[in-house]
């Protein structure tokens, strides 16, 4: 089974439908097999005194989150058409909901499966409300320990969701390489014996070449068309030819990622006679000698007797003249 992989254009569309449609249009040219987007009524997310994030100040100054996340809304209606767009287009549509209302309206879009943030893995009515639907659930975890997740997927299968992965998650933008713990993801797979992947928020694009590397069926990533942008996650996010790249590395470890059987590949057998060695004459030797081992030797090509029959070829008398090179026979 292929990764999947989730270009995350989350709110990089700066409230405007038209740069919508263009970030979906990066994420197909890239080759992502999903783009997600953010549904919220701001006024239903955070209350009016509601702090930014320290990134977020950085990236659009010292407003309140209610007043950031207000200028960065598409209509429902917006939604319906990127919908309709991404199926021109080819790639599968995807939003996260932030509030009840986006919660309903998107499962009356009959998006393939509910993506959870991290910041709504305590969020118990949410997780109820999402559970009910019985859709699929892909749950990011990022600031959580292990108890939350466990009982964020208790809430999930005790109310009707039992499809559950999950994603290892730093919630920093962007996140420090030490901070990545991509060792988490294994431990997680191991303790809930579910499909894990990863959410990325580290710059650049190795990490989550690593994390296939190391198992991950789902990627996720964030991406802009311009990271000088004004809004809170360009700065974090990968332009659209870095997120080729990372489509084009990940498919690539994926093949290089193989079946895990251990046998020769069709590509090198034609090489296996050229580099191995076969048991040779090292001089002149005449029939009715003994092989013994000052009068062999093992050389290139390797299309004689295997030098893994060594210890039964030395001993046997000779049954023929061979000169220095000569491959033995038997």
């Amino acid at each position: 089974m292929s990764v999947m992989i989730i270009a995350e254009a989350g709110v990089n569309h700066n409230g405007s439908y038209d740069l919508a449609c263009k970030l979906v249009d990066a994420a197909k040219d890239a080759g992502a097999d999903i783009i997600k987007f953010q549904t919220f009524k701001a006024k239903n997310l955070v209350s009016a005194d509601a702090k930014k994030a320290e990134y977020q100040k950085k990236t659009t100054g010292d407003t309140s989150q209610q007043e950031m996340l207000s200028k960065l809304e598409l209509t429902y209606d917006d939604f319906k058409k990127l919908q309709m767009y991404c199926d021109q287009k080819g790639i599968t549509f995807l939003s996260t909901p932030f509030d009840f209302e986006s919660i309903e309206f998107l499962d009356s879009l009959n998006i393939p499966f509910w993506k959870i943030p991290s910041g709504e893995v305590t969020n118990y009515p949410y997780l109820v409300a999402l559970a009910k639907t019985r859709r699929p659930v892909v749950m990011s975890t990022g600031m959580c320990d292990m108890d939350e997740i466990c009982a964020a997927m208790d809430v999930l299968k005790e109310h009707g969701t039992t499809d559950i992965k999950l994603l290892h998650c730093n919630t920093e933008y962007p996140t420090p390489m030490e901070d990545v713990n991509l060792r988490a993801m294994k431990t997680m797979r191991d303790v809930f014996e579910c499909e894990v992947g990863y959410s990325d928020h580290t710059q650049g694009i190795e990490v989550p070449i690593a994390a296939v590397a190391m198992g991950a069926t789902i990627i996720e990533k964030h991406f802009t068309l311009d990271r000088n942008m004004e809004g809170p996650d360009h700065k974090a996010s990968l332009e659209p030819q870095e997120l080729a790249a990372m489509v084009s590395a990940i498919r690539n470890i994926e093949q290089a990622l193989g079946s895990g059987e251990k046998k020769p590949s069709p590509s090198e057998l034609k090489n296996r006679e050229v580099v191995r060695k076969s048991i040779v004459a090292k001089q002149a030797i005449h029939a009715g000698e003994l092989f013994t081992e000052d009068n062999l030797t093992t050389k290139r090509p390797g299309d004689g007797l295997n030098p893994m029959l060594w210890s039964d070829i030395v001993g046997m008398v000779s049954e023929r003249d061979y000169e220095k090179d000569d491959r033995i026979e038997r």
